[in-house]
């Protein structure tokens, strides 16, 4: 896809009309908040103003037809690729998206028109197993409407969440290809969140609970699950090893719940030990 990045990178108007278009489109939208997240890194957020509104006029008028998805995440992406060009660190900027995911989590921006009511009342219809369970919370006082406003938001959340990382990867690839070839590579293979941005991470979900603010830690586990992807291609890149590894990991990583433990460990003990940089040292 760098013949469409370089040709939206000539001047304003093709990078306006490329992303409005893809915005437009049903389920193009990534490719649009792609593009305004390129010309971001590159130019500034002032310089992009007029490409970022170009993606999110179209996105906004999704949003009135109940799908949240397409602007929240030119927005995050836009909020994300103004931090990793201020700050040239993908920890903070993912740090960043997150709190901001989990932001709008706890606002509420992902509940649907009519909030989580009606969707509880389609659960209780369509499954029984669903409405006893529901009837059994109900039973210790919690307050199920929430509960599920929780669940509708916290996936949809992670949803934007991960789609936005992947859309700013896609435009930090376009500028390293066009710019400066092999840079994304390196800064993706060298992304590690240190201690003291786990312990950031831990006490902001810790007072979210303390205050009764769920939504606030609901996504903070990503920047570490983006860390261990990260320490895998690392490790593997290193080692000269065949990409078919990499395959095998993400079709691990999709099917399977405990892959997605283990990266997470892997990636919390890394931010320990440097297993990078203990393999650079020992070649």
């Amino acid at each position: 896809m760098l013949p469409v990045a370089r040709w939206m990178m000539r001047g304003t108007p093709q990078a306006v009309g490329g992303a409005a278009a893809a915005t437009l489109v049903p389920w193009l939208f990534w490719l649009g908040a792609a593009i305004a997240g390129l010309v971001t890194l590159r130019r500034g957020l002032a310089p992009a103003l007029p490409v970022i509104v170009a993606a999110a006029l179209p996105a906004g008028w999704w949003w009135t037809r109940g799908d949240v998805i397409p602007l929240a995440s030119v927005l995050l992406v836009t909020l994300m690729a103004v931090v990793l060009r201020a700050r040239l660190s993908w920890s903070e900027t993912l740090i960043v998206g997150a709190l901001a995911g989990a932001a709008m989590i706890q606002l509420g921006i992902f509940l649907p028109p009519g909030g989580a009511g009606p969707v509880l009342e389609q659960l209780r219809q369509g499954s029984p197993e669903v409405a006893a369970m529901l009837d059994e919370f109900a039973r210790q006082g919690m307050s199920t409407e929430r509960l599920a406003g929780l669940l509708i938001g916290g996936v949809t959340g992670l949803v934007v969440l991960l789609a936005a990382v992947a859309c700013l990867a896609l435009a930090r690839g376009w500028q390293a290809g066009l710019y400066n070839p092999g840079g994304f590579r390196e800064e993706f293979h060298g992304l590690r969140l240190a201690p003291r941005e786990l312990a950031l991470l831990a006490g902001i979900g810790i007072a979210g609970a303390l205050l009764g603010l769920p939504g606030l830690g609901m996504l903070l586990w990503i920047p570490l699950l983006v860390a261990g992807i990260a320490l895998v291609h690392g490790v593997i890149g290193l080692k000269g090893m065949n990409g078919l590894w990499l395959v095998a990991f993400y079709v691990l990583l999709i099917t399977t719940w405990p892959m997605i433990l283990i990266v997470l460990l892997a990636a919390l003990i890394d931010s320990f030990a440097d297993f990078r940089a203990r393999l650079g040292r020992s070649d």
